[in-house]
């Protein structure tokens, strides 16, 4: 009975196989989440169980028609990703971004060239293609993950930008390690190795970026829900189609897509956020469990010790770099510890490498072995990452985070250290311009809220004790509550109650309709920096914005920084 089940199943049409496979996935899911797993990792062991590792239900063709789904989902995953690269967010993380891009795109691959050419005996050509490829991180589980653990804060928000760069360092160092292999020193030089990869780079540039801005034109003149959901469906679909077409990377074009969409366009809510947050469970649950449905350990046996060597070297490269570049940046000791065990998910963009490899006539006569090591050590990563990056999660203390806190305004990209004015006029004009560009508020009159201010002040200062100033404006009707955050160690020298310097100044932007809110974020602010001197001693002195974030979001700052809907049941 069994085996006549499955000869009808491969026998099944795109949409059977698709429903099958669904059902399989959010079951799977549903089941893994009671035991306190990740739901990829129970969706891929599923799709590994009705795959070609167990029962193999389906076979090929019928796998082969659901393609351009899981291209669709991967164009999804990676326009996320891309999304995670806020200028303007990522203000104060770009020190630890770029010690962490520098280090994973050098120390990873050397380890695992080193350990694949002088313990393995694998040649220079395999080693370093295999050590560029070991590079990247799979973006669809790190943002899947992260979703389902409803993680918050400066590690998640370093996590996704490292993901979403050393996607874009893998592609481009991978081809130009191609490249240089298929260098014919008698006819090229090492200049006209680096042209490819330069086109594939600015080609994904100019790809994702025009239809970025193209979709913000649309996005500007149509209000109707389905007809932007519509857009941002089809401006999607022809980043990845066209890419495919000019034989560029589409998970780089989609990057960049969504990096365009979150930097220079205003509808990033709009295009990201809200357009595929309904669907995007189902989407995953078909594109994890077709993942599993892929894997194999046919090529375990071919692979041997270099897919040993690939996953130690990797993962050891992963975890050194992570610690070494945010020891460099002085971040916090939870993104320094757990970060390198959060990068360890490898998929989408390994198995595409596999594929150039494979269809590259240049690279024949290793193309066999390169597959099986590669695919073995990704079978293993889509295994153990998920796990490993929940854990991580976890440790850092940001699971569950991701819910409306009282003060969830100040972030890291709101607050500055060392901060220094001449006078209080001077330091609220700072904080006024900080106020504007770190919560993009262009469209509000800069005049008008440094008016409100200097006006409040006038009637009355707001200088409270234990250095702690709280000056605030008046925001246009409508706006969200916003603010900012000034630490000073050496203290500012201004007028106060208790004749001591500030420390700590909140410029505080709301509307008439926040008064309530404003008035509960004031009172939190008075009890806990202006009068817990323990918490003042760790806040003054905060090494950086995201220390001081740390301590205003983390897991023991509950108890003032509460979460909203706490408070509303």
């Amino acid at each position: 009975m069994p085996i006549l089940v499955a000869e009808g199943l491969h026998a099944s049409g795109p949409l059977l196989t698709l429903a099958i496979v669904l059902l399989v996935g959010l079951g799977s899911g549903a089941i893994v989440k009671r035991v306190h797993l990740p739901r990829i990792t129970g969706q891929i062991l599923a799709g590994m169980a009705i795959g070609k590792v167990g029962f193999d239900l389906f076979g090929d063709e019928p796998l082969h028609a659901l393609q351009p789904l899981t291209h669709f989902a991967l164009g999804l995953m990676a326009v996320t990703v891309g999304a995670h690269l806020n200028m303007r967010r990522l203000r104060n993380a770009g020190k630890r971004l770029f010690y962490l891009l520098l280090l994973e795109a050098t120390l990873t691959p050397l380890l695992v060239i080193g350990a694949l050419h002088f313990i393995g005996g694998a040649t220079w050509t395999l080693a370093t293609l295999m050590g560029t490829c070991a590079i990247a991180t799979a973006p669809a589980t790190v943002v899947a993950v992260v979703g389902e653990a409803h993680a918050k804060g400066v590690f998640v928000k370093t996590l996704i930008a490292a993901v979403a760069l050393n996607n874009m360092a893998c592609i481009f160092l991978f081809e130009v390690a191609r490249a240089f292999a298929r260098i014919d020193p008698g006819t090229q030089d090492w200049m006209d190795a680096l042209a490819d990869p330069a086109r594939q780079l600015l080609s994904a540039i100019a790809i994702g970026g025009v239809l970025a801005v193209a979709m913000e034109g649309v996005a500007r003149y149509v209000v109707q829900p389905d007809r932007i959901a519509t857009a941002a469906v089809l401006s999607l679909v022809l980043t990845s189609g066209t890419a495919s077409y000019f034989e560029v990377s589409p998970l780089l074009a989609c990057l960049f897509l969504g990096f365009v969409q979150t930097n220079i366009t205003r509808t990033r809510e709009k295009l990201v956020d809200t357009i595929f947050e309904d669907f995007q469970p189902a989407i995953l649950a078909v594109f994890f469990t077709l993942a599993g449905m892929h894997l194999s350990f046919d090529n375990v046996a071919v692979a041997g010790v270099l897919a040993a060597l690939l996953f130690s070297a990797r993962i050891s490269g992963k975890i050194l770099a992570a610690n070494w570049a945010m020891r460099i940046a002085h971040a916090t000791d939870n993104v320094r510890r757990y970060l390198g065990l959060a990068l360890m998910p490898q998929a989408g963009v390994a198995v595409a490498l596999v594929i150039l490899v494979q269809d590259d006539p240049a690279f024949a006569h290793i193309a066999t072995l390169f597959s099986a090591v590669v695919l073995t050590v990704v079978t293993a990563n889509e295994i153990f990452g998920p796990l490993a990056l929940r854990i991580a999660l976890q440790r850092s203390g940001e699971a569950n985070m991701d819910r409306t806190r009282l003060i969830d305004f100040l972030q890291e990209e709101n607050i500055v250290t060392d901060f220094r004015a001449g006078s209080k006029h001077d330091a609220i004009e700072k904080l006024v311009d900080l106020l504007i560009s770190s919560h993009h508020l262009h469209d509000v009159d800069r005049q008008a809220i440094l008016e409100s201010v200097l006006q409040r002040e006038s009637q009355a200062s707001t200088c409270l004790p234990g250095g702690l100033a709280v000056p605030h404006g008046i925001l246009p009707s409508g706006q969200a509550m916003v603010g900012v955050m000034a630490l000073s160690r050496e203290g500012l020298d201004f007028e106060t109650p208790d004749h001591h310097r500030v420390h700590c100044m909140v410029l505080l932007g709301t509307s008439k309709e926040q008064r309530d809110r404003h008035i509960q974020v004031l009172a939190a602010l008075a009890q806990t920096i202006g009068l817990d001197s323990a918490f003042q001693a760790q806040l003054f002195n905060a090494k950086n914005p995201a220390h001081a974030s740390e301590l205003l979001h983390g897991e023991e700052s509950v108890r003032f920084n509460y979460f909203l809907d706490d408070e509303n049941d």
